[in-house]
C-alpha cells in the first residue's frame, strides 16, 4: 500500500492528523461524504481478541470475540461481539492518532446506532488529546433492551480533530452579573 492510500484528501492542512494502523487489515479513517464533518471509526476484532467493559451494575466484564469459522479467510473474518442491554465495552479501532500538538480528537456517537440500536457514547462525547499514544477505542453503551452485535468493520463512531483554545482559568473577586434579559437558572429557558 503506498503512502497516497492512506492520505485523507487532496486539502491537506499545515497540522495533519497521523494515524498508525496496528495490523495490515484495518479500515483507514475516511470522510462519508465531501461535506461530512468528522470522518468515521470502524471497530476492529482479531480473532482472539478480548473486549473490556462492565456491566449493568458496574462489576468488570469481558466479552470474547467471536468468530465464524465457515467465513474465516486469511485475515478477514466475521468477528463480532454482542453487547448485552446496559451494558458498556471499550470498542477497539486498531488504530493509534498521532496528534499534533495544540489539537486533540473529539470522538461521537453516530446518529444511526444511536436511533435505530440503541448504541451510544458512555461519556457523549470522547476527548483525545495529543499526549495520548495508544489505541483509539470507543466506549459504548447498550441502551436498549435487548442485545446488540458489532461486527468487525463496522462504523461505529465518528471523530473530528480540532485546535485547542488556549486560556487561563482564574478566581474572580466578585460574583457574576447577568449579562441579558434571561431570567432564571438551569431550565429556565422552557422546552419548546
Amino acid at each position: 500500500m503506498s503512502d497516497n492510500d492512506w492520505n485523507f484528501g487532496e486539502n491537506m492542512m499545515t497540522d495533519f492528523l497521523g494515524f498508525y494502523p496496528l495490523h495490515d487489515n484495518v479500515k483507514r479513517p475516511i470522510w462519508g461524504t465531501e461535506q461530512s464533518a468528522c470522518f468515521d471509526l470502524y471497530a476492529h476484532f482479531e480473532p482472539g481478541t478480548i473486549v473490556h467493559g462492565y456491566d449493568s451494575v458496574n462489576r468488570e466484564r469481558l466479552y470474547d470475540v467471536t468468530t465464524d469459522s465457515t467465513t474465516v479467510t486469511g485475515s478477514n473474518c466475521d468477528s463480532y461481539i454482542s453487547i448485552p442491554m446496559q451494558n458498556r465495552v471499550l470498542i477497539p479501532t486498531g488504530l493509534i492518532f498521532d496528534i499534533p500538538e495544540g489539537f486533540s480528537v473529539r470522538l461521537h456517537s453516530r446518529s444511526s446506532l444511536s436511533l435505530k440500536r440503541g448504541l451510544m457514547m458512555v461519556n457523549g462525547e470522547g476527548i483525545i488529546d495529543s499526549d495520548y499514544c495508544h489505541e483509539c477505542y470507543m466506549m459504548l453503551y447498550n441502551s436498549s433492551n435487548q442485545t446488540v452485535r458489532i461486527n468487525h468493520g463496522e462504523r461505529i463512531a465518528q471523530a473530528e480533530m480540532i485546535e485547542n483554545l488556549e486560556y487561563e482559568i482564574k478566581q474572580i473577586p466578585e460574583m457574576p452579573t447577568q449579562k441579558t434579559s434571561r431570567v432564571g437558572g438551569f431550565g429556565s429557558t422552557g422546552v419548546n
